[in-house]
């Protein structure tokens, strides 16, 4: 019955169309790039839809905000070449790459409530030399060097004397690496963190990041959760419309 149903009900490009505010251009790209199966022509060469390319249409567009357009393509191509396998490990990548995202993030909060409750040593006047900085950390001075080669820390030189010092922003810099490098976190992953410690400002702004952040996350989630649901009711319409 599912079949005949499927079969026998046709809609045009601008029925698909009209349901999502989409232009009926952007339904014949989403057919070509093989997010929609192949549409069935009349005689005269207009493209005619069924039930099932709209729900494929509905599934494409509740994967798009978990997954982002690319995966979120190839995942409906890989349903409609019929390798669902490989739609499975993307889905799966999806959801691997969220939770490594949590865990970074928890990380930097670890990493943030231990600065909170580490005494803080006021650097001396002038800066801290590579030197005083190390011991105060319990680390190697090539350790520092090596994070100043992987732009963790940006100390500056005395014209002087050509040390390296280090002020307060290159101390907190250097404290929260620890922090982080502590916590198992390579050191490709912790500059960028440190960037974005350096455009907030400090520490403090940086909070309002980690809680939009969580939120993010959250939305992520909730936002694979909701393409799966449509993936599948998807994959049963489509099974439902093979021939036996």
């Amino acid at each position: 019955m599912g079949k005949n149903l499927q079969s026998e009900v046709r809609l045009r490009p601008v029925d698909l169309a009209r349901e999502h505010g989409l232009s009926t251009q952007a339904v014949r790209n989403y057919e070509e790039a093989g997010i929609l199966p192949a549409a069935a022509r009349t005689p005269h060469g207009y493209r005619t839809y069924t039930p099932l390319h709209a729900g494929a249409l509905r599934a494409f567009l509740a994967l798009l905000p978990g997954h982002g357009h690319p995966t979120a393509t190839a995942i409906m191509r890989a349903v409609n070449d019929g390798t669902v396998d490989e739609a499975f490990r993307l889905i799966d990548e999806s959801h691997a790459q969220l939770l490594d995202d949590r865990r970074t993030l928890r990380a930097v909060e670890d990493a943030l409530r231990d600065l909170d409750r580490e005494p803080t040593t006021p650097p001396e006047r002038g800066g801290t030399f590579v030197g005083p900085l190390a011991r105060r950390l319990g680390i190697r001075p090539a350790t520092l060097r090596k994070w100043e080669e992987a732009g963790l820390v940006h100390p500056h030189r005395d014209p002087r004397t050509g040390y390296r010092v280090y002020d307060g922003a290159a101390v907190r810099d250097a404290r929260l690496a620890h922090q982080l490098r502590r916590g198992g976190y390579p050191l490709e992953r912790i500059a960028p963190l440190l960037a974005h410690v350096r455009t907030a400002g400090g520490l403090a702004p940086l909070e309002a990041t980690l809680t939009d952040w969580q939120g993010r996350l959250s939305a992520r989630g909730r936002a694979l959760l909701t393409g799966a649901a449509e993936l599948e009711t998807y994959l049963r319409e489509r099974d439902g419309d093979r021939p036996a």
